[in-house]
C-alpha cells in the first residue's frame, strides 16, 4: 500500500522551503510582549493592541501589507486604493487576533473561549468506522482550536506539521508543555512522512492535513481553478484515502464571534480505493474540496491566512 503514495521528490521539497517561509514576521520580544499582556491583562487588551499593530504593518511595512496581496486581489477584484488598504487591515487584524487567542488558550486555559461543532455525530460516525480519518483542512481560520476540539474523539490524533526553524511563534499546546498532545508529522522528514501517515490511518486513528498548499513538487499535485485563476494543491490526502479506505473530511474552523469559534464539518469525500499514483486521477477529489474552500472564503473573506501566492507559485518576498 505505501508505493500507492508517492514519496516527495527531496530536492524540490528542500528548494521549496528555502524559497518560502511560515515563520511568524513578529520577533522574539514582540511575542513575549504579547504573551505577557494577555497574562497580565487578558485576551481583550491584546485583541486592542494588535488593532494598532495592525494600523502600523499596513502604513508603515509594505513587506508585512503585501503578503495578503494575491488572495485579497483575487477574492476583491476591481477594489480602488483605499478600499485594498482596508482590506488588508482587516486580515491582518483577524489574523493578529486569531494569533493572540491561540496564545491565550494555551496561557489562561480554554475558560474564555469556547469551540462549537456542527456535524458533530457526523465527524464522530466517520471516526468509528474504523479505517482512520482524514481531516482536510486549510490556512483558514484557527486550525488549533479545531485540533482542540478534536480531543472529544477520544482517538489519537496525528498532525502533518513543518515547523520552521527559528520560529519564535508558540502552539497551543507548547504555552502549556503538553506537547506530546498531538502526534506530529514532518512533512520534511523521509518520503514526505508518508509511511507514518499510512501506519496512522491502518490503526484506524485520525490524521489532519492541510490541503491548500503542498510542500514537494509538482508531482504531487494537481492544477484547479480557485478564485479565477489556477493553482496547484496537493493530492496526497486522497492518495492516503484511495490506499487505506479512509473518509475525507473536510472541515473549516472559524471565528463566530467574540470568544467564539466553530468547527464546521463542511463535507465529507468519497475516494474509491486502488486509483494509484497518477496525480491525474485524484483531480475531481481535490476540486471538490476547493469548491467547498471557495464557499468558505465567499463567506469569510477575511478568515483565510495562507499567505503564499498560489496562482504565481512564487512566495511574497
Amino acid at each position: 500500500m505505501a508505493e500507492a503514495i508517492p514519496p516527495m521528490d527531496e530536492t524540490d521539497a528542500r528548494r521549496d522551503r528555502k524559497s518560502w517561509s511560515a515563520r511568524s514576521i513578529g520577533s522574539r520580544w514582540q511575542h513575549r510582549f504579547f504573551y505577557a499582556l494577555i497574562r497580565l491583562a487578558g485576551r481583550r487588551a491584546a485583541h486592542v493592541m494588535v488593532v494598532f499593530v495592525a494600523l502600523y504593518y499596513v502604513l508603515f511595512c509594505p513587506s508585512v501589507r503585501d503578503r495578503a496581496r494575491p488572495y485579497l486581489s483575487r477574492r476583491f477584484p476591481g477594489r480602488n486604493a483605499l478600499l485594498r488598504l482596508w482590506d488588508r487591515f482587516r486580515i491582518t487584524v483577524e489574523i493578529g487576533r486569531v494569533l493572540v487567542d491561540r496564545a491565550a488558550l494555551g496561557i489562561l486555559g480554554p475558560g474564555q473561549l469556547t469551540v462549537r461543532h456542527s456535524h458533530r455525530e457526523d465527524l464522530l460516525e466517520r471516526v468509528r468506522e474504523g479505517r482512520g480519518a482524514i481531516l482536510l483542512t486549510a490556512h483558514a481560520g484557527c486550525w488549533q482550536f479545531a485540533m482542540e476540539s478534536l480531543r472529544m474523539l477520544e482517538t489519537p490524533v496525528s498532525l502533518l506539521l513543518h515547523r520552521e526553524e527559528g520560529d519564535v511563534d508558540l502552539h497551543i499546546f507548547e504555552h502549556r508543555g503538553d506537547a506530546g498532545a498531538f502526534r506530529i508529522i514532518d512533512p520534511a522528514g523521509p518520503l514526505g512522512g508518508a509511511l507514518e501517515m499510512l501506519h496512522v490511518l491502518k490503526q484506524g486513528e485520525v490524521l489532519c492535513i492541510m490541503g491548500d498548499r503542498a510542500m514537494g513538487g509538482d508531482r504531487s499535485t494537481v492544477e484547479v481553478d480557485f478564485l479565477g485563476g489556477r493553482v496547484r494543491i496537493p493530492v496526497t490526502p486522497y492518495q492516503l484515502a484511495s490506499a487505506t479506505g479512509a473518509p475525507v473530511v473536510v472541515i473549516f474552523p472559524y471565528t463566530s464571534g467574540p470568544g467564539n469559534y466553530s468547527l464546521q464539518v463542511a463535507k465529507v469525500i468519497r475516494v474509491p480505493e486502488d486509483l494509484g499514483r497518477a496525480p491525474e486521477a485524484y483531480r475531481p477529489y481535490a476540486e471538490a474540496f476547493i469548491r467547498e474552500l471557495e464557499g468558505f472564503v465567499e463567506g469569510r473573506p477575511y478568515q483565510f491566512f495562507n499567505f503564499f501566492d498560489m496562482w504565481n507559485q512564487e512566495p511574497m518576498r
